[in-house]
């Protein structure tokens, strides 16, 4: 392998001796010979690029996702071996490697929503057509909550299917019957009638020789023997072992340490660095800055920081000096009230002529705050620049972003980049991000040997690309049979998914808007994207339109859902799993949401209690979500559990502030996380309604803040319109 070692990256040892490797063919031809010198040794026969069979009858399923936690490789890997026919003690894992092969062509179609069946011919295409897209965007994306429900439908699904085909008619060739007699179970083929059995791995040289089906056929759910169940993730043991590699945990010979600060207004510019008190701190010490950023490398993290810390900068500075929270939010309900830039997103009906005609207008303002990712594994890149290569070691949510932003800066072709993804202590959107690998690459320029990146908690916090802050108005009036006859709102930003303002209900008069303020607050994703705002502000204003008609919340809701029987279903069980409507103890209230995005459904009913001082606690919240079928249930829930707890900290604590035009937080101690003893018992309830496959990542973590600030509502009356919650009411546990 000229270019890569079994230990330069995850899963690079792709095949072992003897294997076959099966993928989805596409119309530009057979793309194994484009990776084979990147994933096969010799004695390995290579089909395409999905799944390899070795010698020994191991199936190895490669899977073009970072694992973050959410148990990707282990569903994506079920998919493939389902349909297979696969024996799951014989699965292994691999990542794949950074290279456009693997780009996310199935991501890219299931976001364009190319999501139907095509005629052979014309999937073909599609294939082909989606996966050119991807590598021209240099994408290989995780995130989006797509993994499963497109890569798993489009890629990992077929690949096994296809295989399992070849396979058979590979057996029905040799054994001379028909391949309609052929059946497989386990990883073995076997044909009844003479009772031939053999492995999957006695026929992989010539199943290697055929066409690759392009639309096989795929299994009912009735029919899964390994989708729907809790297998044990395979990225556990090594954490449990405390084996597993992180970005964090890259040693090289030789190499060194660098620590970063940026300019602390984004924007501006550094004027000058003063190294008169800089203290000489172990063997290597080097100053590297430009006008944005100055870096110190050393031989240790801890010393590179001290370092940094003797240093005297000094900032350009200007009008973004005198920004702060309070002068950005007046900005932007100046720019709410002005109207200018208003653009459409949705508008059915009539709005304005029903509340031209009169009766009761009921009106809300919301506003969130700008919010930090804070990953528990902090920002960090390793870097090894050498004559004709450069080598990258990160935990990213994009490897071929990476390879193609560092390309650019080292100046070297993206083939002669090559990254080597590991597992990532958290990413929430972050890890999808190149600028930590630039820094590393621009650090790398400067010295001979291989530099590791640590940005230090405080960087992370206010170097991040923030969760923007917003506001959300409302307007809307009732009807005389408990619905909702006419609903206005105007807010500031709109990114995506581009359906997350709309609310869910039937509504026959909508007029929904946007504007998009200046602000020199860099905006990234942040879990959920959209919907965490809009599920906080459409389920908040619901709720007071619940209470100003009268009406129970889940009955209002349930009302206006009578077009949607899906989201009925679910709202319904939250309801009963919840007790909804049953006494509770003085000082406890409950609220209810209920969200749709990213595909799949997730109904919630919080419980919250006062003390006697006032304080709020989350007790007890009840999650009901239909995605339309859920592969592994137990990393399922782990995934509701997770959004719930990550909207939760920043429903009650999150918030960050500007001053002078930088951020006001850095650490934990002032950008609070929620903490073990405060987290509520989360019962999850799963509805597998067959409907198209949903995303488990980000779904659960909309509708936590609306729920709980309903329940809140109901227990002492007061509406919470802007987060965090203990800007209103303080918190206790």
């Amino acid at each position: 392998m000229k270019k890569w070692t079994r230990r330069a990256f995850i899963g690079a040892g792709v095949l072992a001796g003897g294997a076959a490797v099966f993928g989805v063919a596409i119309r530009p031809g057979n793309r194994a010979g484009k990776v084979k010198d990147l994933v096969a040794e010799k004695d390995e026969t290579l089909i395409n690029i999905w799944l390899k069979i070795g010698a020994d009858n191991v199936i190895t399923a490669i899977v073009p996702h970072a694992e973050m936690g959410q148990g990707v490789h282990t569903a994506l890997a079920m998919m493939l071996a389902d349909e297979l026919d696969a024996d799951w003690q014989m699965i292994r894992i691999e990542e794949a490697p950074a290279n456009k092969e693997y780009a996310s062509g199935g991501v890219i179609r299931g976001f364009a929503g190319a999501t139907g069946d095509f005629p052979a011919l014309m999937q073909d295409t599609m294939n082909g057509l989606f996966n050119t897209i991807a590598r021209v965007m240099s994408m290989e994306l995780t995130g989006g909550s797509a993994s499963v429900r497109f890569t798993g439908k489009f890629i990992m699904r077929v690949a096994g299917a296809a295989a399992k085909q070849m396979i058979k008619q590979a057996a029905a060739k040799e054994w001379k019957v028909p391949v309609e007699e052929v059946s497989t179970s386990m990883s073995r083929v076997s044909h009844q009638k003479t009772g031939q059995t053999e492995t999957y791995a006695h026929f992989a040289a010539e199943a290697a020789q055929m066409d690759m089906p392009v639309q096989p056929v795929l299994k009912d759910p009735s029919e899964f023997t390994i989708m729907g169940t809790d297998i044990q993730r395979n990225d556990i043991p090594a954490k449990v072992k405390g084996t597993a590699q992180y970005g964090m945990d890259v040693k090289l010979p030789d190499m060194k340490y660098a620590t970063i600060k940026s300019v602390p207004v984004f924007g501006n510019a550094i004027l000058r660095v003063d190294k008169s008190k800089l203290q000489k701190r172990g063997a290597y010490q080097k100053v590297i800055h430009n006008d944005k950023a100055v870096a110190v490398v050393a031989d240790g993290y801890w010393l590179a920081k001290k370092s940094l810390e003797d240093l005297q900068i000094e900032y350009k500075k200007n009008e973004k000096n005198e920004l702060s929270t309070a002068t950005i939010f007046a900005n932007f309900s100046t720019d709410l009230d002005e109207g200018n830039g208003l653009k459409k997103d949705h508008y059915i009906g009539d709005a304005e002529k029903v509340f031209d005609e009169g009766g009761e207008v009921i009106e809300g303002e919301y506003r969130v705050p700008f919010l930090a990712h804070t990953a528990m594994e902090p920002m960090n890149c390793t870097v090894w620049l050498q004559e004709q290569k450069c080598e990258v070691w990160i935990g990213c949510q994009n490897p071929l972003g990476i390879q193609k932003a560092v390309a650019k800066i080292v100046n070297l072709d993206k083939e002669d980049v090559h990254v080597y993804n590991q597992y990532l202590g958290g990413g929430f959107g972050r890890k999808s991000e190149t600028d930590v690998a630039e820094q590393a690459a621009k650090i790398a320029l400067e010295v001979p040997f291989p530099v590791k990146l640590i940005w230090s908690r405080e960087e992370d916090v206010q170097q991040d690309k923030f969760r923007e802050a917003s506001i959300s108005r409302f307007k809307a009036v009732l009807d005389s049979d408990g619905g909702i006859r006419a609903w206005q709102n105007r807010y500031t930003f709109k990114h995506h998914p581009p359906e997350a303002s709309l609310p869910p209900y039937t509504i026959a008069n909508q007029d929904i808007a946007h504007l998009t303020p200046e602000t020199h607050i860099p905006w990234g994703n942040w879990r959920s994207v959209d919907h965490s705002k809009h599920g906080f502000f459409v389920e908040s204003f619901v709720d007071e339109l619940a209470h100003a008609a009268g009406k129970d919340p889940v009955a209002f809701r349930m009302y206006l859902l009578k077009e949607n029987p899906r989201m009925q279903k679910v709202l319904s069980m939250a309801a009963e799993k919840a007790n909804w409507g049953s006494p509770l103890e003085e000082g406890k209230g409950r609220g209810v949401s209920i969200v749709e995005s990213f595909g799949s459904i997730v109904a919630e009913v919080a419980e919250v209690s006062i003390n006697q001082e006032g304080k709020v606690a989350v007790d007890k919240v009840i999650c009901v979500a239909d995605a339309g079928y859920v592969v592994h249930p137990d990393a399922f829930i782990a995934q509701m559990e997770s959004g719930i707890i990550f909207g939760l900290t920043a429903a009650l604590y999150g918030e960050i502030n500007i001053e002078n035009g930088a951020v006001k937080e850095s650490n934990f101690h002032d950008y609070q996380m929620l903490r073990m003893n405060e987290a509520p018992k989360i019962d999850t309830y799963i509805i597998n309604s067959r409907e198209a496959m949903g995303g488990a990542g980000e779904p659960s973590t909309p509708g936590i803040a609306p729920a709980v600030c309903n329940a809140i509502f109901a227990a002492t009356g007061t509406r919470i319109r802007e987060l965090p919650i203990r800007k209103v009411v303080e918190v206790f546990y």
